[in-house]
């Protein structure tokens, strides 16, 4: 059977994409549980960051089931249902408080790509692929799905990347956009926990602010002087004044996220 695998140790979740023999393809039901548990993330303040992977060594995630679409998304009211679905989960992710990870190994494909985008964070291993070749399949990647990968490659790469339907490497990937870094594929995990730790060892108050403040000047418009003074808000928290009285004394700060 499928799922979404969370466990949680050292102030780190990890959401494991698992279907097996299906190359972590995603159904219906895996999209909602990310949902939920990405909703469980959100509201634990012991949870600094989130990793996302795929089970096994083969893939993060091929694609979306399509043996359900025949069945499960086959008329116009079943589609908005599930590509709702689909959109709601992307959502969950992009806009978790936590920094987020993407972990890719093998292929990230379709609705493995949609779920990478959302991340904050996108580390692949040298022999990764990626690409939604659904031109071949005679469907359009949904608005609601789009938009994620809209904001982080531009559209000259999405348009590359629907249009052609071709299957990039890790290293084009990279070099467009899509990747924040590549390593060695038996170094993958090593670096995707390494990154995890030194975000969980900062102010967790502050990777949520920074995350919002950049997706509010993604929006283009400026400022209000209400939300110039909201960017202060950390003075008045535990945690700056812990900050600065470990840079004083030369120790290492314990954050509190208070």
């Amino acid at each position: 059977m499928s799922s979404v695998d969370l466990s949680i140790a050292d102030e780190i979740a990890t959401l494991t994409l698992n279907n097996p023999g299906k190359l972590n393809a995603i159904d219906l039901s895996m999209w909602r549980q990310l949902s939920k548990n990405m909703g469980i993330i959100a509201v634990d303040r012991n949870i600094r960051c989130v990793l996302l992977q795929g089970a096994g060594t083969d893939a993060f995630a091929a694609g979306g089931d399509l043996e359900e679409f025949i069945t499960g998304r086959a008329t116009l009211a079943q589609a908005l249902h599930y590509h709702g679905e689909v959109a709601a989960a992307l959502k969950a992710i992009a806009e978790c408080p936590q920094p987020t990870i993407a972990l890719i190994r093998g292929a990230c494909i379709g609705g493995g790509l949609e779920i990478a985008g959302a991340c904050d964070l996108r580390i692949a291993g040298e022999t990764a692929r990626f690409g939604a070749p659904i031109n071949k399949l005679g469907f359009s990647m949904y608005p609601g799905e789009m938009e994620g990968l809209l904001r982080l490659a531009g559209p000259a790469v999405l348009k590359e990347i629907l249009l052609e339907g071709r299957i990039l490497t890790a290293r084009e990937a990279y070099d467009k956009g899509l990747l924040t870094r590549i390593v060695p594929d038996a170094q993958l995990d090593d670096e995707a926990f390494a990154t995890a730790r030194r975000i969980s060892q900062g102010a967790p108050l502050v990777a949520s602010w920074h995350k919002q403040w950049i997706n509010r000047l993604l929006d283009g418009r400026p400022l209000s002087e209400a939300e110039k003074a909201a960017s202060f808000a950390f003075l008045d928290t535990e945690d700056y004044k812990e900050g600065l009285a470990a840079f004083f004394e030369k120790r290492k700060p314990a954050f509190k996220a208070r």
